[in-house]
């Protein structure tokens, strides 16, 4: 099983939790982990990324299509089911329009076609006004968690290293 990253992810971890500076063993991790093809993102993200112009962006465009998978036949197939799904909940139509046109869908739509664990900081919700993907995730059957759990999941660890 892989594991599919939000963007929130990725920007939250360079903002807060795993700077470049301070961690550089989570973004060594992601780059492992995409090589032994057991994390990815979507395109999408990428593109979400790349709209900050800093030095996460610089790390995206340098994982390309490799770290950021494009759509694939099957992807466009689900996004017809995510879509019906999501219009059958009673969100809000505004609400449904953001949904269906930013990343989350199609994220959505690439781990139920590739069968993928989707990773975010969103949390599932009640409101009817914005669409979380957990919700998404739970209404479809898909794994959604944290970082901090895939990461405990991998049994990852950042060792500091020691200087004598």
């Amino acid at each position: 099983m892989a594991y599919l990253l939000d963007a929130n992810v990725l920007m939250e971890a360079k903002n807060r939790y795993y700077g470049f500076d301070f961690c550089p063993a989570f973004w060594d991790w992601l780059i492992q982990a995409n090589a032994e093809e057991k994390v990815f993102s979507i395109e999408k993200v990428s593109d979400e990324i790349k709209a900050g112009d800093d030095r996460l962006t610089e790390w995206a465009v340098a994982r390309g299509d490799q770290f950021f998978v494009k759509p694939t036949p099957p992807v466009a197939e689900k996004l017809g089911q995510v879509a019906d799904w999501v219009k059958q909940q009673g969100y809000d139509t505004p609400a449904i329009t953001t949904f269906m046109e930013k990343a989350d869908c199609y994220l959505v739509a690439h781990a139920l076609a590739d069968k993928h664990d989707l990773v975010t900081l969103e949390v599932a919700s009640s409101s009817r006004k914005r669409i979380k993907i957990p919700n998404v995730c739970i209404g479809l059957g898909i794994k959604c968690l944290t970082p901090f759990d895939m990461l405990g999941q991998e049994k990852v660890r950042f060792i500091l290293k020691t200087t004598s």
